[in-house]
């Protein structure tokens, strides 16, 4: 299979989801509904390639059968749940900026990888949607939460590899993970906001530390299971 290079999305791909699951409620059609945004995060990377212009018959392959899976999967859903192709249609604008990023060969851009987030951190509202049918405040609740994480994610990830020569790059990382537990107090989160205390205190303390790319990524596990741990379980409290 061709796997998108990018390791570090598919924890914004698993937590947001199974976040919505968790507070909004389990429904078997979460199942096609996880299978069908798999296989759309799978398509955007050859679609991705397509548009710089790489290989062109090797991905336009991939992507039409990615594509067909996800489409085989999501629209029974989209049948029954009609209000997600509304969701769909609002994050789909976002999706072609990742494009023009892409088409610019900057698709490492700090804006793209908050688009990202945005749209990875949605699959919490459409999760949290089939189960509870109907979005509220605790659905705003995971999504903003999630926000708040991946953003730390991406200004901490920069800040150790391509920005890591950037000072002026990590103090915005190290005001950001400041404000973030702020934020996530203002949202309502309580104890919770503990699962973004890691966050910043590695921002600050790892910053500088010569660490292989493997083991920043091993880190980021440890940490996004954390979060999944302590928001899930304020979510059932």
């Amino acid at each position: 299979m061709l796997i998108p290079k990018q390791h570090g999305a598919w924890a914004m791909l698993v937590i947001p989801y199974v976040l919505g699951m968790v507070k909004g409620g389990v429904v078997w059609w979460h199942l096609p509904l996880a299978v069908g945004w798999l296989f759309l995060y799978l398509v955007a990377y050859p679609l991705t390639m397509l548009v710089k212009k790489r290989q062109m018959d090797v991905y336009k392959k991939w992507a039409v059968r990615y594509g067909v899976v996800a489409a085989c999967f999501l629209l029974p859903v989209v049948w029954m749940y009609p209000p997600l192709l509304l969701l769909g249609s609002l994050l789909f604008p976002l999706f072609l900026v990742m494009m023009m990023y892409a088409r610019k060969n900057d698709d490492r851009a700090f804006l793209n990888d908050l688009v990202a987030v945005v749209i990875f951190s949605a699959a919490g509202l459409a999760s949290y949607w089939l189960g509870a049918e109907r979005l509220d405040e605790w659905a705003l609740f995971i999504f903003g939460q999630t926000m708040l994480f991946f953003v730390g994610s991406a200004f901490y990830v920069k800040s150790m590899i391509r920005e890591k020569n950037n000072r002026w790059f990590a103090r915005y990382s190290w005001v950001y993970h400041v404000l973030a537990p702020c934020l996530s107090l203002a949202m309502g989160a309580g104890w919770a906001v503990l699962a973004l205390i890691p966050s910043s205190i590695r921002a600050w303390v790892l910053y500088g530390k010569k660490l292989s790319i493997m083991r920043i990524g091993i880190y980021e596990v440890i940490n996004a299971s954390f979060f999944l741990l302590v928001i899930s379980s304020f979510l059932l409290w």
